[in-house]
């Protein structure tokens, strides 16, 4: 619901028609909750429909502006306060690392220094942006550059994290649980040589055993 409630907060600081909400989206929101035009606009039928905002007036080609309404303020202000925030549930990147003993040093080293560069990346366009854009005193420009801030401080931590994890993977742990799951392996192999072996002569066995009796020969 998060893109009903960033439509309503948009229009609780001024009317606006969805072109206009579409600019915003693209300058700011869309580095927290992108979202297409199609989705904004019918997000907007829904919210009129619902009596959250209205139409207050016609331009050319169609352009309709709206403002919220009293009962979308009391929305957006009960999404503020009562509802709790949920965050990222999944994250493929952090899945990942919990398995990186199945590769090699040089693989895992790899793929978390990519972490790191993937980070520092984004940490360039965030700057880029906070040192671009006209931070006026209008709402979103005030509270967007608060958000902004959580982006910068939080590429740079996942930036020094992927350098330490990187670094750690050589580390005496890390090389022993490598091992671990190397042993494991292989224990595993055996025991599938093992059954093989064990297996009565049917006509995979019969293959087999031909299979072995030209090896031999």
């Amino acid at each position: 619901m998060s893109l009903r409630h960033a439509v309503l907060g948009l229009l609780a600081e001024a009317p606006a028609s969805g072109y206009d909400l579409m600019k915003t989206f693209d300058v700011s929101l869309a580095h927290v909750w992108p979202a297409t035009q199609s989705q904004v606009y019918g997000e907007l039928n829904k919210l009129t429909d619902a009596q959250l905002i209205e139409v207050v007036a016609h331009g050319p080609r169609g352009r309709k502006e709206y403002a919220i309404t009293k009962d979308g303020r009391a929305e957006l202000h009960r999404w503020l306060i009562e509802v709790e925030p949920t965050g990222p549930q999944r994250h493929d990147g952090l899945l990942r690392v919990f398995f990186l003993g199945v590769l090699t040093p040089l693989e895992a080293r790899t793929f978390l220094l990519q972490q790191a560069e993937r980070a520092a990346r984004a940490h360039g366009i965030y700057q880029e942006v906070a040192d671009s854009s006209d931070w006026d005193e209008e709402m979103v420009a005030v509270y967007g550059r608060i958000a902004l801030e959580f982006g910068l401080r939080q590429t740079a931590m996942v930036e020094g994290w992927a350098k330490w994890a990187a670094e750690e993977i050589n580390s005496d742990r890390a090389r022993r649980a490598r091992e671990a799951v190397q042993e494991q392996e292989e224990k595993t192999e055996e025991r599938k040589r093992e059954r093989q072996e064990r297996e009565p002569v049917g006509e995979g066995g019969r293959e087999r055993s031909r299979e072995k009796s030209r090896e031999g020969s």
